[in-house]
């Protein structure tokens, strides 16, 4: 089965966890869409993923959908 992902724009903030012991990404504009792994790689893989799923569960419930705003949200 091929597998095709849609190129999402979002922003991805990736820090290191020292309380979960991992690599922690999550998405500002998606609220509660957040992923971990134990590289910087395995988490953005992982948010990656968690993307897809936070959009294909907001379309199955109607939710609105925000679009990506392609800038930074704040600096640290």
């Amino acid at each position: 089965m091929l597998e095709v992902r849609i190129m999402y724009k979002y922003e991805i903030i990736i820090f290191w966890s020292k309380e979960d012991e991992a690599f922690v990404a999550e998405v500002p504009e998606l609220p509660g869409c957040m992923a971990h792994g134990d590289t910087q790689e395995k988490a953005l893989k992982h948010i990656k993923d968690a993307i897809d799923l936070w959009i294909e569960a907001a379309a199955e419930f109607g939710m609105n959908i925000p679009e990506p705003k392609g800038e930074k949200l704040y600096y640290a």
